[in-house]
């Protein structure tokens, strides 16, 4: 009887996949300054080739005043991004800033699924924290 053999992947065998640039931005709304307390939540594709299914998860968690709190999760998918573009993914209210807003982020390129979590930890969109966003000539807070 012939002897079958079976591949057993081993960690080495597995390529290692980078999400590089890719960026989410929380960037306050022209109307904020004047009560509005509404800003929005961006993907940044600063790739030279588009991504394809995008799924996009969102949610918050943590404490305020010794109460936990947790928002919904909610999840978005985008058939694609273009090429050095930006899609806008949510608005987010300023009071969720005292809670962690977690975006994780999939999406396929070349064949391969890549995937990464940002997270903006308690306290981190502030305006001491505010970086030129690109493609929306604003300032906001990044991760990339």
């Amino acid at each position: 009887m012939p002897k079958i053999e079976i591949f057993k992947p081993m960690k080495k065998d597995i390529p290692e996949l980078r999400v590089e640039d890719l960026a989410i931005a929380v960037v306050p709304r022209e109307d904020s300054m004047e009560g509005n307390d509404l800003w929005d939540v961006y993907v940044l594709n600063l790739k030279e080739e588009k991504i394809e299914n995008v799924l996009i998860n969102s949610r918050g968690y943590g404490e305020i005043k010794g109460e936990k709190m947790k928002t919904t999760t909610l999840r978005y998918f985008y058939d694609e991004i273009a090429p050095l573009e930006i899609q806008k993914i949510e608005p987010i209210q300023s009071k969720l800033f005292n809670i962690t807003n977690e975006y994780w982020v999939s999406f396929s390129l070349n064949g391969h699924m890549f995937d990464k979590k940002y997270v903006f930890v308690k306290g981190s969109i502030d305006k001491i924290n505010f970086t030129r966003i690109p493609f929306l000539d604003q300032r906001g807070v990044m991760i990339r």
